[in-house]
């Protein structure tokens, strides 16, 4: 099943800091067991875009929109057995210490 994970900052990180090379490491564990498909940093919350359509008319909003503390810095695509082996590869992930990690399940589409 493939799981989308947000990487997103917490405003109460661990205090363990970040090792030079845990995040590439991480990276190569999940290729090397053939289950990360994809991944990309996200740029900063001020160059965000939101657009929405309200009664028919096209809103551009530049920078964050929500008021938050917490931002997506970036994700990465899986395709896992199971959650439990989901969570197992994003617990290893240096930012579920730095930050936090949310994994939703890929909902298939139905044409």
């Amino acid at each position: 099943m493939e799981y989308l994970f947000f990487i997103a900052t917490d405003t109460e990180p661990d205090v363990e800091p970040e090792r030079a090379g845990e995040v590439q490491a991480w990276i190569d564990e999940g290729e090397r067991r053939g289950i990360r498909k994809q991944g990309h940093r996200l740029r900063p919350v001020e160059d965000a875009t939101t657009v929405r359509v309200r009664a028919g008319e096209l809103l551009i909003t530049d920078g964050p929109f929500t008021e938050s503390k917490e931002w997506i810095d970036g994700f990465d695509i899986v395709d896992c057995e199971n959650l439990d082996e989901a969570i197992d590869f994003a617990s290893r992930h240096p930012m579920a210490r730095a930050g936090r990690i949310e994994i939703r399940p890929f909902w298939p589409t139905q044409f």
